[in-house]
C-alpha cells in the first residue's frame, strides 16, 4: 500500500469574482521510500495541492471533495489535535519561500528546540541534543544553532528549514520549491543534501517545482500538473525520455539539454486558462498543436498507457509520432503568435 494516496481531491478559493477551482480532481500516490516530483507552470495548483494534504490552506480556500489517505488514514476526516499529530510528526513541510519562514528575532537553534518540545514532547536537553544532530545531518556546524537568521546565508537558512522539517522524524517530507531563490552552486549542495537524507532516512518525498532538472536530479517518479489537474505520471526516466502528453513534450522542448546543446529551445505559446471558469474539454487544447475536435468538448481523464504510466490525453497512443513532430509544431505556434484553433491541428500534427 502506498504511504500517501490522494483520490479525486478538489480545492477552491473563494474570491470577489467567484470560486477559483485551483485543484480539480487530483488522484496521485507516493510509494514508501520514494521521491515524487510535482512539476508544472506557476499557478497550476502545485502549492495548493501540497498545503491541502495537511490542511494548512489560506482562509479563503476550502477542500470541497476527495480523500487524502496517509498510512490508510483519511486526513480530511481528522480535525484539531488528531490532525496535529500528523503535522510535523509524520509529515514534514519545507514551505515555499522557506528562507523567510524563520522568525528574525529568535536564534535558529531556539526555534528548532521549541518545535521539538511543543510538538514532539522532548525535554530541553533532548531537544538541544537532537538539534545538534540535525544540523550535522544537513551539513551545518552545531555552533550555528546560536545564530540569528540574518547571520546565515541563503543556503544555510534553507538547510535550517530542512532540519526543522526533519525534527520529529516524519515519514513524508513535502518540499515546496526548496531551491528557487538560491544560486546554482548552493542549489546543487542543498539538493545533494536532500537526496542523501531521503536515501539515508528512507523518507518519502514530495518535491514541488517548476524546474524539471531538479526533478530529474532528485526524484524517482514525476507527476505533471496543468490547470489544477494531473496530466501525466510515471517514472522520471520514462516520462522525460518519452513523454506521452503534449504539455510534457512542450516542457521538455522548452528546457536546455546538455546532450543537445545546439537544439533551439521552443516555448509553449499562450497562457494557462482562468480557473474561475475552466474551459470545456481539455484545458491544454488552446495551446496544443495536436488538438483535434474531440479535445475541445471531451475532457480526457488519466488512463494507463503501459509500464505503470498514466496520461490524460485523447492521443496518448500516438505519442511516439507526436514527439517527433512536437518541436516543429510548438515552434509554428510560437512563430504565428497564435493558439490552437477549435477543430484543427495548426501546428502540423496528425489530424
Amino acid at each position: 500500500m502506498p504511504l500517501l494516496e490522494i483520490e479525486n481531491l478538489t480545492v477552491q478559493y473563494h474570491t470577489l469574482h467567484g470560486a477559483v477551482q485551483a485543484v480539480r480532481g487530483v488522484t496521485l500516490s507516493i510509494e514508501r521510500g520514494r521521491a515524487l516530483g510535482l512539476v508544472g507552470e506557476s499557478g497550476c495548483g502545485k502549492t495548493t495541492l501540497a498545503r491541502a494534504l495537511i490542511n494548512v490552506l489560506a482562509r479563503n480556500a476550502a477542500i470541497t471533495g476527495g480523500a487524502v489517505r496517509f498510512d490508510g488514514v483519511d486526513l480530511l476526516q481528522l480535525s484539531g489535535g488528531a490532525l496535529n499529530d500528523y503535522r510535523w510528526r509524520r509529515i514534514g513541510l519545507v514551505p515555499q519561500a522557506a528562507m523567510d519562514s524563520l522568525d528574525p528575532v529568535y536564534r535558529v537553534g531556539d526555534q528548532l528546540v521549541e518545535t521539538m518540545r511543543l510538538r514532539g514532547g522532548l525535554t530541553p536537553a533532548q531537544a538541544r541534543e537532537r538539534a545538534a544532530r540535525l544540523f550535522a545531518l544537513v551539513g551545518l556546524e552545531p555552533t550555528r544553532l546560536r545564530l540569528y537568521p540574518h547571520e546565515l546565508s541563503g543556503g544555510m537558512k534553507q538547510r535550517v528549514v530542512i532540519a526543522m522539517a526533519l525534527a520529529l522524524q516524519p515519514k513524508l517530507v513535502i518540499a515546496d520549491e526548496p531551491v528557487t531563490a538560491l544560486d546554482v552552486i548552493v542549489q546543487h549542495q542543498v539538493l545533494r543534501t536532500m537526496r542523501e537524507l531521503q536515501e539515508t532516512l528512507s523518507l518519502s518525498l514530495l518535491l514541488i517545482t517548476h524546474d524539471i532538472s531538479v526533478v530529474a536530479d532528485l526524484c524517482d517518479d514525476v507527476a505533471v500538473m496543468y490547470a489544477g489537474r494531473i496530466v501525466e505520471t510515471g517514472s522520471v526516466r520514462e516520462v522525460f525520455a518519452a513523454p506521452q502528453h503534449p504539455y510534457t513534450m512542450g516542457l521538455r522542448n522548452a528546457f536546455p539539454s546538455l546532450r543537445a546543446s545546439s537544439a533551439r529551445l521552443v516555448p509553449i505559446e499562450g497562457y494557462p486558462p482562468d480557473l474561475a471558469s475552466p474551459p470545456n474539454g481539455c484545458a491544454f487544447a488552446p495551446r496544443c498543436p495536436f488538438a483535434v475536435q474531440r479535445c475541445w468538448g471531451d475532457d480526457p481523464v488519466l488512463m494507463p498507457t503501459g509500464g505503470g504510466r498514466l496520461a490524460a490525453c485523447h492521443r496518448a497512443m500516438e505519442a511516439d509520432v507526436l514527439r517527433i513532430q512536437a518541436p516543429q509544431a510548438f515552434a509554428r505556434l510560437e512563430a504565428t503568435g497564435s493558439q490552437a484553433v477549435e477543430g484543427g491541428a495548426p501546428g502540423g500534427g496528425i489530424p
